[in-house]
């Protein structure tokens, strides 16, 4: 497994994976915190293009990541990240909306916990899932950092872009 630290205006993220896919998209702080494994080799090469297209990602210039993915998960927790790779730019869902799109309308504590368990956050947006009610709830990156991502979306949803 490769690495590499990427500045970004949340904080230095993690990026891990192999030559063929992004593994983990990892927050500096927060309950999603993350840190290379010590069997890990620091190249910055595999990470171009996920470097690049997240820098367009947080400049309004980029909606959705065209990156080979190797999310981990059981096939429920695979299923949400699939579920929330569907909600558009500069919207969100609430997780009883996600349980409904996966088949399991009454599961959507399951969900929320599937979404909290989501290796590659930012380009699997799992910031787009919400409370019922419309609060802000849980986030790996802390909450700071979820309305962050949220604001940015709704300042450039207008805009025509990737």
């Amino acid at each position: 497994m490769f690495y590499t630290m990427l500045a970004s205006p949340v904080g230095e993220l993690l990026l891990a994976g192999d030559e063929d896919a992004l593994h983990v998209v990892g927050f500096p702080s927060g309950r999603g915190a993350a840190r290379p494994e010590e069997d890990w080799t620091e190249n910055p090469a595999p990470f171009a293009e996920a470097a690049r297209q997240l820098g367009d990602y947080f400049a309004g210039k980029r909606r959705s990541f065209d990156l080979p993915l190797a999310p981990s998960g059981t096939p429920f927790q695979r299923d949400v990240l699939a579920a929330l790779q569907q909600i558009p730019y500069g919207e969100t869902r609430s997780y009883g909306e996600l349980a409904k799109s996966v088949g399991r309308p009454k599961a959507s504590r399951a969900v929320g916990a599937a979404n909290g368990r989501n290796p590659l956050p930012i380009v699997i947006p799992c910031h787009r899932a919400i409370g019922s009610d419309g609060s802000l709830t849980g986030f790996g990156g802390g909450l700071a950092t979820k309305r962050f991502l949220l604001d940015l979306e709704r300042r450039h949803a207008g805009a025509g872009l990737l």
